[in-house]
């Protein structure tokens, strides 16, 4: 595993199995008070043909411990000038990435959860081109007015897998309903998964997670 600075500090972890060509890519985004290796525990149980990046969201989080993409003003309208930064430095990383890492460019997912989920279902809204497929776990859309905007019409067949627990007491189970309402109505490839639990990652969410990542990795964008 190695620990690098781009546009934002980072964990890797190559490859677990030897493949030709560059591999496909998971970036891992955090939630509120956590940090880059927060979720680099999941990278044991992820598909061994990919290249696994956890990033550290860009402020220091002034309420505990850990960091935070920005500050909420109300759920779902994240702190405008903040979340203005932690786009931009985001996306710089996703440009970055394919020359900092042997990684295919074509194949470069998203899994975030809580906040991180909300960033990154922003950066594949924003500029689809960059992102293959997307897992937000326990997320949200923001739709207040944001910049920069969402080209749905270029989300046609892009693959998202969303997950949320029917007991969240962060971000309610209507949030990621939603979320599949808007994406479906665009046109994407929805796998929606509700879980009898709170705002968390369970097993059952992890088996569901790492099977449909492998399914995408295959080519089998399967809509559910």
């Amino acid at each position: 595993m190695t620990t690098g600075k781009s546009s934002l500090l980072y964990v890797a972890q190559p490859p677990q199995m030897d493949q030709h060509g560059k591999a496909p890519a998971l970036v891992l985004l955090h939630g509120r008070g956590a940090d880059e290796n927060d979720l680099m525990g999941l990278a044991q149980y992820f598909d061994e043909r990919l290249f696994i990046i956890s990033v550290r969201a860009p402020y220091p989080w002034m309420h505990g411990q850990g960091f935070t993409w920005f500050d909420i003003e109300d759920i779902g309208s994240p702190d405008p000038a903040m979340f203005a930064e932690s786009y931009a430095r985001l996306i710089n990383f996703l440009h970055e990435a394919p020359k900092l890492f042997p990684i295919d460019h074509a194949r470069l997912n998203l899994c975030g959860f809580s906040m991180g989920a909300m960033m990154s279902y922003v950066a594949a809204l924003a500029e689809p081109e960059l992102v293959n497929g997307v897992m937000a776990l326990s997320g949200l859309i923001p739709e207040s007015t944001i910049k920069p905007g969402y080209n749905w019409e270029k989300v046609v067949k892009k693959s998202f897998f969303i997950a949320h627990g029917v007991h969240d007491s962060v971000i309610p189970v209507s949030f990621g309903r939603r979320a599949k309402e808007l994406l479906t109505d665009a046109k994407a490839i929805v796998t929606y998964r509700e879980y009898d639990m709170d705002h968390q990652i369970s097993e059952e969410t992890l088996n569901d997670m790492t099977k449909w990542v492998t399914n995408l990795i295959d080519g089998k964008r399967i809509m559910s």
